[in-house]
């Protein structure tokens, strides 16, 4: 059993000189005083920016003055008239010329953005790129040079219990900071975003209007993009997520590039966290890493010689404990990179080279929209890597990918996604299979679909 440390008082005072303890006393010096994170904030907080977004959405009228029971059975009824909808957000300023970050949810959708300075100036902002999966977004400020700018810290190097501060604007109520620590690393599978980021946790408080503001150290360097807390009253509750900054400087890449999207290297891989049950079944010492559960012909992984079984350990030096952290650290490294992969093959740990590509958009699309025909308004793909990565799509999809669904086509039920399986019992498995199969002269029709692994049957009548 272990002692208590009550016990070990006494031992440890006959080999040591007894502690003397440090003296209370006043601040002797104006610097002693003013000892603060003042200096931080105000190297940092000028690169901290507000920002105002507007976007016009249509919004329907009910005639039935929005009473409930109508509502349900009049859905489509009413005429519909443009509404604006306001977003109040922060954004980081990132090179002095107006290159700032923010997230998605801020101003991905935004029809006009007003960006204000800390000292009260005004741009107006364009999205350069945004990614809605990332929740990151990368701005330009109208007419803009000499700002103040924050430079990014390599966030692989940050250490969970690091003083870390949180600049903001929450609730609109002005520039506000917060300080705290890095309460947790390697963050994912989270509700927050359907559990696909991986994120920074803090504990300095982040409430509505923080997001796309900034995490930074006590050097004033950015650690990450604040963008999300959990919480059941709306307020801090102490777990707030940052997106870190190795994927911010991704971002700010591609957007100089041009990219007016983000591109994800493909692995073309399948896999799992390793769990206790898992290691134990597997021979390993104890649960770690990412294991291989399938992987696509044409991917890297498989050209770099890894299988199915094979435990993913490290990418690039660093831990990869979810699939969420494979994925972050192959974003953080690009496209075009080389990206070194250590793992565990029947209890031998090995080392490959994996090229980060692109996913391949081969076999070719073959794109088809039907413009006169009973499924007007559908437009059809050939499912390849590059189409599966565009929509979301599982690994081992094949055959024909709804891309797009407007007019018949949408009321029908059809939606950007689905896998068209038969159409009137006529098998598709090119695009030129939907042409041929709404040709028929058919009243009633009948289209099999695969929607987010489930087989669904419409049928409609003209």
């Amino acid at each position: 059993m272990r002692l208590p440390v009550l016990f070990a008082v006494p031992i440890l005072a006959t080999l040591l000189p007894l502690a003397v303890p440090a003296e209370t006393r006043v601040p002797a010096s104006a610097s002693e005083i003013a000892l603060s994170f003042a200096p931080v904030v105000r190297e940092a907080a000028p690169a901290v920016v507000n920002i105002y977004a507007t976007r016009v959405v249509e919004q329907r009228v009910s005639p039935f003055a929005a009473d409930p029971f109508f509502d349900r059975f009049f859905r489509d009824l009413g005429r519909r008239q443009p509404r604006v909808q306001n977003s109040l957000g922060s954004g980081v300023i990132v090179s002095a010329d107006g290159i700032v970050v923010s997230n998605y949810h801020v101003v991905g959708q935004a029809d006009a953005i007003r960006v204000v300075l800390n000292d009260r100036r005004e741009y107006e902002a364009e999205v350069m790129l945004a990614d809605e999966d990332s929740d990151l977004a990368v701005l330009r400020l109208s007419d803009a040079a000499d700002l103040p700018f924050l430079p990014l810290r390599d966030s692989d190097g940050v250490e969970v219990g690091e003083l870390v501060l949180a600049i903001g604007n929450p609730f609109g109520v002005g520039q506000t900071v917060s300080q705290g620590i890095v309460s947790g690393l390697a963050r994912s599978g989270l509700s927050i975003d359907g559990g696909r980021g991986y994120f920074i946790q803090t504990d300095a408080a982040i409430n509505p209007g923080n997001s796309g503001g900034a995490l930074v150290d006590t050097a004033g360097r950015l650690l990450g993009i604040n963008t999300a807390i959990l919480t059941q009253s709306g307020g801090s509750n102490g777990i707030g997520f940052a997106i870190p900054a190795n994927l911010v400087r991704s971002f700010l890449a591609q957007a100089e590039a041009g990219e007016e999207r983000f591109r994800r290297p493909w692995a073309g891989v399948n896999g799992q966290a390793v769990d206790a049950a898992m290691a134990d079944a597997m021979g390993l010492p104890r649960p770690e890493g990412v294991v291989l559960t399938e992987l696509d012909a044409a991917s890297p992984f498989r050209k770099a010689g890894l299988r199915a079984g094979d435990v993913v350990l490290m990418i690039g030096g660093q831990r990869t404990d979810s699939p969420q952290e494979v994925m972050f650290r192959l974003s953080a490294m690009g496209i075009g990179a080389t990206a070194r992969v250590t793992y565990l093959r029947d209890g031998d740990e090995r080392e490959a080279e994996v090229a980060l590509i692109a996913p391949p958009d081969d076999p070719p699309r073959e794109t088809l929209t039907l413009r006169e025909s009973v499924l007007a308004g559908l437009t059809v793909e050939r499912i390849n890597p590059a189409v599966s990565a565009e929509l979301g799509l599982p690994l081992a999809a094949e055959g024909v990918v709804v891309r797009d669904a407007e007019s018949f086509a949408a009321r029908a039920g059809l939606r950007p996604g689905d896998l068209l399986l038969e159409i009137n019992g006529r098998r598709v498995e090119r695009p030129r299979d939907v042409l041929i199969a709404s040709r028929d002269n058919a009243r009633w029709w009948q289209v099999d679909i695969l929607r987010e692994g489930q087989p669904l049957r419409l049928r409609f009548r003209l």
